[in-house]
């Protein structure tokens, strides 16, 4: 077995059996894994983390070949988030951020774009006091990310340029120009701020889009066209942030 260190984003943790606790992390060298870190909950001074949700841990792991559930040698706490949570709207948001991020990856891709960014959205919900906006900077640069995102710049259908009304197809993921939407009558209006926003977060670093200012009905159409895409593409209804919470913390 191959010995690893990376800077470590925790998802989730459950028990195994009495002494010990399988982790999910996010990391910035292998991407999502699962581990196994042995006797923490016997002697909890064995690790110097405690491994709470979306913290970020330095760990060092043996990599096996043959399993994808490898074992922590040594975990370290490097923040913990604290003003994240003195705050419970905040901890509602990063539970929704580490979640989504935990559902739309796939074990052991590197991805170093996405780690950098979900380092960046907790940055920000510790200092941000519009806390939606951050969790829709982070969803709309995690469909990026992942090659999952809608298509905006021109009709899904026929690639033409879109210059009356634009309507929002769940079904084929994007835009539809009048020409084609028989492709999709169930097909919503959708407001070109709300395009014109997906669009600019998109192409433009996390710095430069945090900045970015949204209206409330903006803000409430990119939630509604954003969680409508995920679900329908996921096959799966996303919980609200509360259900969200309760589950990760049991």
């Amino acid at each position: 077995m191959a010995i690893h260190r990376t800077e470590a984003i925790v998802l989730s943790t459950q028990n195994f059996r009495q002494t010990s606790l399988i982790a999910n992390f996010y990391t910035r060298d292998f991407g999502k894994l699962s581990a196994l870190l042995k006797g923490i909950k016997e002697d909890p001074t064995k690790f110097n983390s405690n491994l709470d949700v979306f913290s970020l841990n330095e760990i060092i792991f043996y990599k096996k070949t043959k399993s994808t559930l490898h074992l922590v040698s040594q975990c370290d706490l490097k923040r913990d988030f604290r003003l994240i949570k003195s705050n419970l709207e905040r901890i509602r948001k990063a539970f929704a951020l580490v979640k989504l991020l935990n559902i739309l990856t796939v074990q052991e891709d590197k991805n170093e774009r996405i780690f950098d960014l979900t380092l960046a959205c907790l940055e920000e919900l510790e200092n941000s006091t519009i806390l939606d906006k951050v969790l829709i900077i982070f969803k709309i640069k995690l469909l990026d990310y992942c090659g999952f995102k809608p298509h905006l710049d021109s009709c899904v259908s026929c690639n033409n340029k879109i210059i009356a009304q634009a309507r929002f197809s769940l079904k084929l993921g994007g835009l539809l120009c009048e020409r084609c939407l028989s492709k999709d009558i169930k097909s919503r209006i959708i407001f070109r701020g709300t395009v014109a926003s997906i669009l600019y977060i998109e192409k433009n670093e996390f710095n430069s889009v945090s900045r970015l200012g949204m209206n409330q009905a903006i803000k409430r159409e990119l939630n509604q066209v954003l969680n409508a895409f995920l679900e329908f593409h996921l096959d799966k209804k996303l919980s609200n942030e509360t259900e969200i919470m309760t589950g990760m913390m049991k």
